[in-house]
């Protein structure tokens, strides 16, 4: 008996506005939080239209007519310029999470010595090994500093906001 008194008792103006105003924010809020799951699509690299990729002819285009044809690579061979590599890469990410790579595809253009086409192979996500880097094995220089000693550092570094005459 009491719980239903306690429900048909008539609450102050006051309190009824605060709880208004706080059940708007809270649900202004899910409403935010709900907007941002919202999943982005992504497409970096540069993967070229499957028909011009075709046109090329092995043993007659040479370097400059595959770049008329393609466009510049995403990337070539570090200790040669023998390949050229056009990278693609999909991926869909929701809200603060990972990205998830959706495809990925790798053009590899061989040439040979005289600069002609000499191979063509297409790399999929199938064909991708995951790695995972050492942070030991590369030493970077410098120290790391804390928050509290960038901020103290960075006192008496920067001007009133006047300038100098000279450059």
């Amino acid at each position: 008996m009491a719980a239903v008194w306690w429900f048909a008792r008539e609450e102050p103006a006051g309190k009824r506005e605060a709880m208004r105003r706080a059940g708007l924010a809270l649900f202004g809020l899910g409403a935010l939080f709900l907007s941002d799951c919202e999943a982005v699509y992504d497409t970096h690299g540069n993967l070229p239209d499957p028909d011009s990729v075709l046109q090329i002819q092995p043993g007659v285009d040479d370097r400059r007519q595959v770049a008329e044809l393609l466009g510049s690579p995403s990337s070539v061979a570090t200790f040669n310029n023998r390949t050229w590599y056009y990278i693609s890469k999909k991926t869909k990410t929701i809200s603060f999470l990972d990205p998830e790579v959706l495809d990925q595809e790798v053009l590899a253009i061989k040439f040979d010595s005289a600069g002609l086409v000499s191979d063509m192979r297409i790399y999929g996500l199938e064909n991708a090994r995951p790695i995972t880097p050492d942070p030991n094995a590369t030493p970077t220089s410098g120290k790391e500093l804390t928050i509290l000693q960038q901020l103290m550092g960075n006192i008496g570094r920067f001007s009133s906001g006047a300038t100098s005459k000279g450059y």
